[in-house]
């Protein structure tokens, strides 16, 4: 999914994005299917910005179904580039929701995901928990350095927290010490 596209291919992904913003359920689900066949990684951002609009909620969760159902490695780092954008904080949680179900490892941006955790909200937080569960690694030292770092600074705030989230945080923190037991090994 990261071929190069001509502009033939680009006049008939474009089309199928405008059949994606429609509220006509089959062009939806057509038009997600061939996006699937296309291969090109550049379709995650503006399918990010249509989740923003006005959709019915089952166009949302197809969309979401298909970002969770990509298979290329590359998508992880456009994927995680969206996460990471203020413009999609409104949609954070489902995107979330969509790599912990993908089959894409997402094993280089564990500190990604602890940092998001300990900034977000409760169920951004349990969306990242249950991706660092997931994370297939090997990891890096400098990752688990980093995410433990990011636990370290929640922890040392002063701001009052949320005591269902800082259980998340605290199983997180089991998760970070067991990988780099891991690594010391």
């Amino acid at each position: 999914m990261s071929k190069k596209i001509n502009k033939k291919e680009t006049i008939i992904i474009n089309q199928l994005l405008e059949d994606i913003k429609s509220k006509n359920a089959t062009k939806i689900t057509t038009a997600l299917k061939l996006l699937q066949v296309s291969g090109n990684i550049s379709i995650l951002k503006p399918l990010a910005e249509i989740l923003l609009m006005d959709i019915p909620s089952t166009s949302f969760q197809e969309i979401i179904f298909f970002l969770g159902d990509l298979k290329v490695s590359s998508a992880s780092d456009e994927m995680m580039d969206i996460i990471k954008d203020d413009k999609f904080l409104p949609i954070r949680q489902q995107l979330l929701t969509s790599i912990w179900n993908s089959k894409v490892d997402y094993s280089c941006y564990i500190a990604d995901f602890v940092e998001i955790a300990c900034e977000g909200n409760f169920m951004e937080a349990l969306e990242c928990l249950t991706i660092i569960e997931n994370l297939e690694g090997p990891f890096e030292e400098q990752y688990i350095l980093e995410s433990q770092l990011h636990l370290k600074e929640y922890i040392e705030d002063d701001a009052p927290k949320d005591p269902q989230k800082a259980h998340i945080l605290s199983e997180i923190a089991v998760l970070i010490k067991d990988f780099d037991l891991e690594i010391e090994d």
